[in-house]
């Protein structure tokens, strides 16, 4: 850019020397040369031309000087609208582009001098274009100052957000500038921290969901472990079931072949002899009377065994004298039998009122001291087992103790073999009567079996069969 004169210092300039020559001038005039009258009409006319000579240069660089002021502002304008990082658009009433600046081009992708005279809302998207017209309406309707946002179109594609704010400008025609700023990164941030928000909210549902679904999962593992133990249970009574169906299966047929086998050799020889002595009798009834006497006498002895050995064969099925006397004197008269069959010591010791029990109690107690002292008899090498009858809580309580050589319990149970469905015949016929069922032994000190039925008979469902 050229160096520009001082202005001030020019017209200083200039009225310093029209004021010396002015007074120059009038110094002559005093000198009196020549016609003062004849020479003071163009002296004064010359003087007037110079005066104005000196005003019209005053002038005139009074308007040079303000052309460069003029040009300098014109500079520093056309530098900040141009260059502004705000598209600036000058618009009339009918929304016709009057002038815009190199921001405002580049927003819409069209070229500047290209914009001129067409309308600004036809760079709004479809959907904006409401907003954006109502909006030039109150700008024109001299409101103040108006903002909207809309979502300006750069060509034919849609390239975000823009903010624009315009006030209206007085004047022949009417027109208003609008400047317009890209706000799509915030609308994009503003969408990023909606959806962040959002995903925050997303994750708190997330992991309540999530430590729901791990307690669920914690409660289902719980049920699941449960009822693996009551699967393991059930297969484990399952195989008792089958062990001991096999068991009653078994001594039904081991009881059936002895029954078989002593009807046979006792009570069927035992008949042939009473037949063949009443052959005996029917031949020598008239002849010998003695003799005759004598083979009665046989035959009624005969008669009277066959009946001892049908009374043991009742007694060992079923002992009459449970149902008739009670439990305590069918105990008695077993364990009696018992001490003079196997040696072993056994005593008894009761309450009477064990006898007020329901019949199917006392018969579970009877076949309960029965396996019991017949597993003394076999495996516990015993000398003296003792039965005691306490009433306890409510309950009646059998206790049958010997003083074997015992066993390991746990052995016992885990056991496969025939020896352990004694043990779970006792159990499960206490535990149809809603009783329980203990064995205690331990290796050289003896073996306890505890029996425990409940006084009252339970109400259906609570371990009696109804």
């Amino acid at each position: 850019m050229n160096r520009k004169p001082n202005p001030a210092a020019s017209s200083a300039e200039l009225r310093g020397h029209a004021e010396a020559r002015l007074r120059k001038g009038k110094s002559n005039q005093r000198s009196g040369v020549g016609d003062p009258k004849s020479e003071a009409d163009p002296r004064r006319l010359l003087h007037e031309l110079q005066v104005h000579q000196v005003e019209l240069e005053m002038q005139n660089a009074e308007l040079q000087d303000a052309r460069n002021r003029m040009e300098i502002l014109l500079e520093k304008y056309t530098d900040l609208y141009d260059f502004a990082p705000v598209g600036y658009f000058s618009v009339d009433e009918q929304g016709r582009i009057l002038e815009a600046n190199l921001m405002g081009a580049a927003l819409l992708g069209v070229e500047r001098s290209l914009l001129i005279n067409r309308r600004l809302p036809r760079f709004v998207a479809p959907a904006s274009q409401p907003v954006f017209e109502a909006f030039l309406e109150r700008v024109f309707a001299g409101t103040g100052k108006q903002v909207c946002e809309a979502a300006l179109l750069r060509g034919d594609a849609r390239v975000g957000f823009h903010g624009s704010c315009a006030i209206s400008v007085s004047g022949p025609p009417k027109w208003c500038r609008v400047a317009v700023s890209d706000i799509t990164s915030v609308k994009q941030a503003e969408e990023a921290q909606a959806r962040m928000e959002a995903l925050a909210v997303a994750n708190r549902e997330l992991r309540r969901e999530i430590d729901r679904r791990q307690e669920v999962e914690k409660s289902l593992r719980k049920s699941e472990q449960h009822y693996s133990r009551l699967l393991e249970q059930s297969r484990q009574m399952q195989e008792q079931l089958r062990l001991l169906s096999r068991q009653v299966l078994s001594t039904q047929e081991e009881e059936r072949k002895k029954i078989s086998r002593e009807l046979h050799d006792v009570i069927a020889q035992t008949l042939t002899g009473i037949n063949v002595g009443l052959a005996a009798l029917k031949k020598g009834a008239t002849s010998n009377t003695r003799g005759l006497e004598r083979s009665i006498a046989r035959t009624q002895r005969l008669v009277q065994q066959s009946v001892d050995i049908v009374h043991q064969f009742a007694r060992k099925l079923r002992p009459t004298m449970l149902d008739d006397l009670g439990l305590i004197p069918a105990l008695h008269t077993f364990m009696k039998r018992f001490r003079a069959e196997t040696g072993i010591r056994v005593s008894l010791s009761a309450f009477a009122a064990v006898e007020q029990l329901h019949g199917d109690k006392r018969t579970v107690l009877y076949r309960v001291a029965q396996e019991a002292l017949t597993n003394v008899a076999r495996h516990a090498r015993a000398s003296r087992a003792e039965v005691k009858l306490q009433k306890l809580e409510g309950a009646v309580c059998m206790t049958i103790t010997d003083d074997g050589k015992g066993f390991h319990t746990e052995g016992v149970v885990r056991a496969k073999k025939a020896k352990r469905l004694g043990l779970l015949g006792m159990r499960e016929r206490l535990e149809i009567v809603g009783g329980n069922f203990t064995v205690t032994s331990a290796p050289g000190k003896g073996t306890t079996v505890l029996a425990q039925v409940p006084l009252i008979d339970p109400t259906p469902g609570e371990g009696e069969p109804h």
